[in-house]
């Protein structure tokens, strides 16, 4: 009996997947639940386990672009297990086919000594006359073309029959548009259907936005301070670690509070505003940048986002993460710090207004009451859609962050720090 396994359907709205790549090779025994074949959506890559046991027989290459539904493989459920015929042979023709091998290499290695013998035709005068053929550079001009970088083919010689004197080497340059020593091969691949649909949704939030980037400074001192007193603590009690994420999370959970248009989107003639905060965090996996979305992060405590945090990370590195874990988010925070980025300026994760961007933390001088001190500072940058939010909105926003940053036993923990990390 031959099973038909369709695509399944990623997730809602989505209609067609890319196959990015086959797993199995056609003919192959698969087991089921085993991974078969990696396919792309516009949102994610996921992967299409076999549904049961047997031969499969593919329907689709690589590179395909099916829709959710359609039949990409066929599995013979009746076929049985093929076994290894190393038991079947005998201890005789295993002898036999060592002997056999032992032979093969000595013929071949006979072969490779008459190769390299020297030729006896070729004699003493003949070589001669072979390193001094025409337009040959001589042993100074070749010197000095090797040190130019110079091609001796690219080089016309004034001596006798054409050959390259060391005056010639000398006068001679290297075209600016001749191409250097180096390797100068090229490859060319298809981008798969996530990476073409990410170049095309970053575009369109470019042209479709009018995006503006605002840029503030923050002293991580503080947080410096709670995570050396607490972190150890924090670990052992929860089993995650106390990082800055949760500090950022539940900073701009409170600055969504002040300024709920940020946390609005356009539809459009129409401002659409929420009274819940899910927010979305760009993290680096396999086959690039996704963006999983801490649900009603305004419900969480610093515990409940460092262990959100990690378990969709967890799943995007293991390329685990689902479309529906993808799907939605009000506000998006990136972090270019962790791959030593110092500023930039964060594009606008569709159909959101508004995206904060952490960077690295360097110490650096700064005036405090008057002195010159050194504290760990983040430049932190936030990129809004101008048509919702006004400029006084976006700066008072990210200062709204920058301030419950600075002062997080105050504004993030109510002054009870043992209390807001539960320990």
């Amino acid at each position: 009996m031959a099973l038909e396994m369709k695509v399944p359907s990623p997730g809602e709205s989505i209609t067609e997947v890319e196959i990015a790549q086959w797993l199995v090779e056609d003919g192959d025994y698969v087991e089921k639940d085993q991974a078969v074949a990696e396919v792309d959506s516009d949102k994610a890559t996921l992967e299409l386990p076999a549904e049961a046991s047997g031969i499969i027989t593919l329907k689709a290459e690589e590179g395909d672009v099916v829709e959710v539904g359609e039949v990409v493989c066929l599995i013979d459920t009746e076929a049985e297990k093929p076994g290894g015929d190393s038991d079947d042979k005998s201890a005789e023709q295993e002898e036999k086919e060592r002997q056999e091998a032992k032979e093969d290499k000595k013929d071949s290695d006979k072969a490779e000594a008459k190769t390299e013998e020297p030729s006896k035709s070729s004699t003493p005068s003949q070589k001669q006359d072979d390193t001094y053929a025409t337009g040959s550079p001589s042993p100074a001009a070749k010197k000095i073309l090797d040190e130019k970088g110079i091609d001796s083919k690219d080089v016309k010689g004034s001596g006798k029959d054409g050959r390259i004197t060391k005056e010639d080497a000398v006068e001679a340059k290297a075209s600016m548009g001749s191409p250097g020593t180096g390797s100068r091969g090229e490859e060319k691949k298809k981008m798969s259907m996530f990476r073409r649909k990410l170049a095309e949704r970053l575009v369109s939030a470019k042209n479709d936005t009018a995006m503006l980037t605002t840029f503030n400074e923050v002293d991580m001192s503080p947080i410096f301070e709670l995570r050396k007193k607490y972190k150890e603590e924090f670990k052992d009690k929860h089993g995650v670690s106390l990082g800055f994420m949760s500090f950022f999370t539940l900073a701009v959970i409170r600055a969504l509070d002040e300024y709920p248009a940020v946390n609005s989107m356009i539809d459009g003639d129409y401002q659409v505003s929420y009274d819940y905060k899910d927010i979305s965090i760009a993290v680096s996996g396999p086959k690039g940048l996704t963006v999983p979305v801490i649900r009603n992060a305004e419900n969480l405590s610093f515990r409940g986002v460092e262990a959100e945090v990690k378990r969709l990370a967890l799943r995007a590195r293991d390329g685990k993460i689902t479309v529906d874990e993808m799907t939605g988010g009000t506000f998006t925070i990136t972090n270019g710090g962790v791959f030593g980025s110092m500023l930039s300026t964060p594009i606008i994760n569709p159909p959101q207004s508004a995206i904060l961007g952490m960077h690295n933390i360097v110490e650096r001088p700064v005036a405090i009451d008057g002195h010159v001190e050194i504290r760990p500072i983040m430049y932190v940058a936030l990129s809004y859609d101008h048509r919702i939010i006004d400029g006084k909105e976006s700066v008072g926003f990210l200062v709204a962050v920058k301030e419950a940053l600075e002062n997080p036993e105050e504004l993030l923990m109510d002054n009870d720090v043992k209390r807001a990390l539960e320990l």
